[in-house]
């Protein structure tokens, strides 16, 4: 995803642009909907060069992306680019703080949920972020007419967001290894606009970015379940719970299925303990909001029949705390149909299935109820699946249900 316009790169001495920019590049963002904007010059900065060590500790696992030459220098991304543009989309919805509620009383009634990462609740974020840094590119190639190039990335290319985000007064790189901002916390996307022509960085941070504010906190390192934060501000991605129910392929290794507890794409607890996320703002953009479905209907046989997008007066399922029953349930056309304007996607149907099969293993149902034999049922059906994962992770959870059901 990225958009570029031929000609020569743009220099100071030949534009009229000066610190008003920074100004209009902010309000602009800020009536797209963006929390923040910032500008940054296209620097290697000190944060760039530590990537190689950590790469070589093994700690990227099978995200081989992250070896990319580029991701260490902006001028790699796109020669001759002088300025970045960073900005910050918020994506926190009011359903998340009633989460605990809701899995409490999923609890009561025997109806195993899972948890999905709130930012793939709605919409697929690229094409949210893509679309409104094109909106702001458009604006500023009508402040500016003057031929320049540019490239937009929206958690799509060779550039490390966090850092350029740092220096352009976004926020601090926190032990959580993310972007921490004291006003908005941490439940934000990023998207970044490389340009070659010269724009005036952020007032106060070009030489001095955000001071780093999590003192001698440690919530974050101590409450992951996996301990992917082996020690301050720096992940073994290979522990993480995003990681192994995302990036990962194949079998889950058994040390962590049971500390993954109910997730099944993604982990928000080491934002969620966060102080500075108590009073992190939400959004009422319907792109974050949950995605809900028709609920499918059951024939004599207790299979489900086809599910429907369509508005109904019936009850529905929503990607807010899914039943695991009905995505365990899901075929790989449904899945596909389902999730193709969602980051769900990424995990593939393979993926989301084995990590329900993890989840239902590490749920606690009741002996001999109705719902305990339905969901036997589903995962002795997937037990038999040609898919090798697939069938292994069904046969761990039965086993593990046989071993804890609630007598």
């Amino acid at each position: 995803m990225c958009t570029s316009a031929a000609g020569p790169v743009a220099t100071k001495n030949d534009s009229m642009i000066n610190a008003s920019a920074t100004t209009w590049i902010s309000e602009r963002a800020s009536q797209l909907g963006f929390a923040m904007a910032g500008v940054v010059r296209a620097e290697k900065f000190p944060e760039l060069a530590r990537q190689p060590e950590w790469l070589a500790r093994g700690y990227a696992g099978e995200m081989k992306y992250l070896s990319d030459a580029r991701r260490s220098d902006p001028q790699a991304a796109l020669p001759g680019v002088q300025s970045v543009i960073v900005c910050a989309l918020t994506y926190n919805t009011e359903q998340a703080r009633t989460a605990q509620a809701v899995l409490d009383d999923a609890t009561e009634t025997s109806e195993p949920r899972g948890w999905i990462s709130r930012y793939a609740w709605g919409d697929d974020y690229h094409d949210v972020l893509h679309e409104k840094l094109q909106m702001l590119l458009d604006g500023l190639r009508e402040q500016y007419p003057q031929p320049f190039e540019a490239r937009i990335y929206a958690d799509t290319g060779p550039i490390n967001e966090r850092v350029l985000a740092k220096h352009a007064g976004l926020g601090w790189l926190g032990k959580n290894t993310l972007l921490l901002n004291e006003r908005i916390g941490s439940f934000f996307f990023l998207g970044v606009i490389l340009t070659t022509l010269d724009l005036p960085p952020t007032s106060g941070v070009s030489d001095v970015p955000p001071a780093d504010r999590c003192g001698t906190c440690r919530k974050c390192i101590d409450a992951c379940p996996t301990e992917a934060l082996v020690e301050p501000y720096v992940m073994d991605a290979r522990k993480c719970i995003s990681y192994l129910t995302i990036e990962l392929r194949g079998e889950i290794p058994k040390q962590f299925r049971e500390p993954m507890g109910q997730h099944i794409f993604g982990c928000d607890i080491c934002q969620d303990v966060c102080p500075w996320n108590r009073h992190a703002p939400v959004t009422h953009a319907k792109e974050f909001q949950p995605c809900s479905f028709a609920r499918a209907n059951t024939d004599a046989a207790g299979e489900q029949e086809n599910f429907s997008f369509h508005e109904n007066n019936g009850p529905r399922e929503s990607l807010f705390l899914p039943r695991l029953e009905w995505l365990a349930s899901l075929s790989q056309s449904d899945f596909n149909e389902m999730f193709r304007g969602s980051p769900i996607k990424r995990t593939k149907w393979e993926g989301l299935t084995r990590n329900v099969c993890i989840a239902l293993g590490n749920s606690k149902l009741p002996r001999d109820s109705a719902v305990s034999q339905r969901i036997s049922g589903v995962l002795t059906r997937l037990a038999a699946s040609p898919d090798p994962v697939i069938a292994e992770s069904a046969q761990w959870a039965i086993s593990r249900i046989q071993a804890n059901e609630v007598k």
